[in-house]
């Protein structure tokens, strides 16, 4: 059961994006486990991908094939991620990408191809195929909501965001989807994650735009510390809504485009955490006074990968002892631990490096016990601040993972 709000926005039609799905029973019985997104010729499109060394073998081809060209579509299954599987994976997801070439018209390196699930299995390559006719078939502008539940794995929800603005005097829409459970710790990149907008954007902008608001969305969130084999987010702006293209990043709109695009993008990550395996509670870890962001981000992700403060947390225990712990082995050099302190929401728990005189176990269980909490730390070393998300470790996240492949 997800964590706190995790319904579903009205998601508003991006132009120039369609969307289709199909039963292609690629893992999956009686649901949609293949999407394919169309972008209008024209569209600018950008994307980052898993640091993983064993990425996927989509990862491979849709990096290559953005250096190439604009894509104009992609496609992506779900429950078999064709990761681990060496030349042959290589060849399926390429053959995916001529096949839909071939129906729709277009070159094979103007397809990116996304896989997700389990690893280490070939793809079902022909029942794929099979899929992407009936797919495209059913495209459709008013499909987002279709897309996100064909992208789910372990998901227990479908995760989604849209927002329309106005640039002079024009109303654009922003819109995406996002999947993720499990094996959740990006490394400049996301989960599944695919958002457009019908802004007209130069490419080089529209890759700016995207690095910048992962590394404040994505790259901020953690369940279990796994980075994933096939991580991939993908930005397009397809400019069909009109309007002068925006060529520079001091333009006037393009701090407005990044505003809008942020929240989307850390409304789509923290909606992973909501829903993270077995989650039962959603953590914010702030980090402030560091010297630098990378230390707050260390020591934040400390907290928020170790097992003992996920379980204290889970079983409403304020074991605040464990969170001292993980500050103190996140590596930080010359850590002067008596100028630390530490909240659990409005309780401070530590003060000066020991625990404040006024802190009672009563009121560390009441934070412990809420469904959502922050968890501040201040380092007092200087100006630097920076927020990791997280969820809780409970006996679930384990049945879960212990039964995936069943």
């Amino acid at each position: 059961m997800a964590v706190g709000d995790v319904s579903m926005p009205q998601m508003h039609a991006v132009k120039g994006v369609k969307i289709g799905s199909a039963e292609a029973y690629v893992r999956y019985q009686n649901r949609r486990d293949l999407v394919i997104f169309e972008f209008a010729e024209g569209s600018n499109v950008a994307g980052v991908f898993t640091q993983n060394a064993f990425c996927a073998a989509p990862v491979h081809i849709s990096k290559a094939h953005l250096k190439i060209t604009n894509p104009r579509y992609l496609v992506i299954n779900t429950g078999n991620a064709n990761a681990g599987t060496g030349k042959t994976g290589l060849v399926n997801a390429e053959k995916t990408c001529v096949q839909l070439a071939e129906l729709a018209g277009v070159t094979a390196t103007e397809v990116l191809p996304f896989s997700t699930g389990v690893i280490g299995e070939q793809l079902p390559v022909e029942r794929l195929i099979n899929g992407l006719k009936p797919a495209l078939d059913s495209l459709s502008e008013n499909a987002w909501l279709d897309a996100a539940t064909g992208i789910m794995t372990t998901d227990t929800t479908p995760k989604g965001a849209s927002e329309q603005f106005v640039l002079d005097g024009i109303t654009y829409t922003m819109t995406g989807i996002s999947k993720g459970a499990g094996m959740i710790r990006p490394n400049m990149a996301t989960m599944l994650g695919y958002v457009a907008t019908d802004v007209p954007i130069r490419r080089e902008l529209v890759q700016q735009l995207l690095f910048e608001t992962v590394n404040l969305s994505f790259n901020r969130i953690t369940v279990d510390g796994d980075t994933s084999t096939n991580d991939s987010c993908i930005f397009a702006a397809t400019g069909q809504a009109g309007g002068i293209e925006i060529s520079s990043d001091t333009d006037p709109r393009y701090s407005i485009v990044f505003d809008v695009l942020t929240r989307v993008m850390k409304r789509l990550a923290q909606l992973i955490i909501r829903d993270g395996e077995g989650a039962t509670k959603f953590i914010t870890i702030a980090v402030e006074g560091g010297e630098n962001t990378q230390e707050c981000c260390d020591i934040a992700y400390s907290i928020a990968h170790s097992p003992l403060v996920k379980t204290a947390i889970f079983a409403s225990d304020p074991n605040w002892g464990r969170i001292l712990a993980a500050i103190g082995y996140a590596g930080v050099i010359n850590l002067d631990v008596e100028k630390i302190q530490v909240w659990l929401d409005d309780v401070q728990i530590c003060k000066d490096g020991g625990a404040a005189e006024d802190y009672t176990e009563e009121a560390g269980a009441r934070v412990m016990s809420q469904t959502e909490m922050t968890i501040r730390v201040d380092l007092g070393r200087g100006d630097a601040k920076d927020t990791v998300y997280t969820c809780d470790l409970s006996y679930d996240y384990v049945k879960i993972n212990a039964d995936y492949r069943s």
